[in-house]
């Protein structure tokens, strides 16, 4: 039997790595920087698609935990669940503090990894935590309740917010165009 939680954990820290990855590719780099000039943007877009990312998976693997449909099971500490709302407060501890160290605020190679690396996980852990905001209203899990309800749409409500805080439409639609031509001139070929 695996445990969902270290699945979830094992999941964010792939998505993370291979979120950073992409945006080290010269063509979505470029792209990046050109269709969202400002670099507060381009940390609140990645931390959008975390968010959702991050979100679809935890959920995903809720429900087919809750299902009994996979080799899933919670983890337990000393017979007391432990929600995926923690390991969201945890890494937005991290994250916090990271900041407040300024990671990420330099103009160097170094900096800028840092900056994407935190507003990824920034992302991460607030789906996390958001996820369970119905747990945080009522004080006990009501996540697959009709109470529980309430953080979805904390959810839609926080991704809203994030979504419309940013100018990634500008960055999707050049990189549609990118490889509308690069796909155009292999037709050619």
């Amino acid at each position: 039997m695996f445990d969902r939680t270290i699945l979830l954990a094992f999941s964010v820290v792939l998505l993370t790595g291979a979120i950073l990855l992409v945006f080290r590719t010269p063509l979505i780099r470029e792209l990046f920087v050109r269709e969202i000039p400002h670099r507060s943007q381009r940390r609140l877009f990645l931390a959008a698609v975390s968010f959702a990312l991050v979100f679809a998976i935890a959920r995903t693997l809720a429900y087919v935990n809750f299902h009994h449909m996979g080799p899933f099971h919670d983890i337990y500490v000393r017979c007391l669940y432990v929600h995926h709302l923690v390991w969201g407060i945890l890494v937005l501890l991290f994250v916090g503090y990271g900041w407040l160290l300024d990671a990420g605020g330099g103009a160097t190679p170094r900096s800028f990894f840092l900056s994407r690396l935190m507003s990824v996980l920034y992302g991460a852990g607030t789906a996390l935590t958001v996820d369970e905001f119905a747990l945080w209203l009522n004080l006990e899990d009501v996540y697959w309740s009709p109470e529980g309800r309430v953080s979805i749409d904390a959810v839609i409500l926080f991704s809203a917010v994030l979504w419309a805080s940013i100018g990634g439409r500008r960055f999707f639609r050049a990189l549609g165009r990118e490889y509308f031509h690069i796909f155009e001139r292999r037709q050619g070929a």
